[in-house]
């Protein structure tokens, strides 16, 4: 049994979790906080970041040698082409979600979505690394209807992961979706992608451990309210 350990509001996280889904892999899953310093933790994923796997005795990190793994450990239902140089395709489209997209676009989660300040300067030099990047995306990318072409794989994950993130943050800084700027209607692909039972199930949980999590602070909030 393989048990995925990390949160639902991580993207890499639900990245796996998809995988995990779509080949029909039982699993089981473990709440771990990114940065953890619990020395478990850390022998596992030694910069304390998230998801993780454990699996016969070990354990195994970073998002995308996990989905490279239950590929070739659970061949039964594919989420590569069979032909080689088709399957590193799909890892190109991956890799350059990851590296020059969501890398990238991660920059500004701290203002877009947790409430802290990004710097005017980190703002304008990300904004033109992916004004840059992501018109090259658009020559990579399929989106026919699925990213890699006429069937999911691995980098229809990736996008999960990757595509609504740095487009609502970008939106959220700048005022503008640089994604759907670049003429990469991505919106209604995540709806195509939503009718995916793995996808509906991803969704869910993470709205259920979303609604928890923001009813536990509301709850802390007001404990420490005078009077409260």
């Amino acid at each position: 049994m393989i048990t995925l350990c990390g949160m639902s509001l991580s993207n890499y996280y639900n990245k796996v979790k998809i995988v995990l889904l779509e080949k029909g892999v039982p699993f089981t899953e473990e709440v771990v906080r990114t940065g953890s310093k619990v020395d478990a933790v850390l022998d596992a994923t030694p910069l304390g970041k998230i998801p993780f796997i454990k699996v016969d005795g070990q354990t195994l990190c970073e998002s995308q040698v996990i989905v490279d793994f239950l590929e070739a450990r659970f061949p039964e239902r594919p989420l590569l082409p069979a032909d080689a140089l088709a399957a590193a395709k799909v890892r190109e489209l991956c890799t350059f979600m990851e590296l020059y997209i969501e890398l990238v676009g991660r920059e500004l989660y701290a203002q877009a979505y947790f409430g802290g300040k990004v710097d005017d300067s980190t703002q304008e030099r990300v904004r033109k690394t992916l004004e840059r990047n992501l018109p090259a995306f658009k020559r990579l990318a399929r989106f026919a209807p699925y990213a890699a072409g006429d069937s999911f794989t691995l980098a229809d994950a990736s996008a999960f992961a990757t595509l609504p993130t740095v487009g609502n943050a970008t939106r959220a800084i700048y005022g503008v979706d640089l994604i759907a700027a670049a003429g990469i209607d991505w919106k209604p692909y995540l709806k195509m992608l939503g009718e995916r039972a793995s996808l509906q199930r991803v969704n869910a949980d993470r709205k259920r451990d979303t609604e928890a999590m923001a009813a536990l602070a509301a709850a802390a909030a007001k404990a420490a309210a005078p009077g409260g």
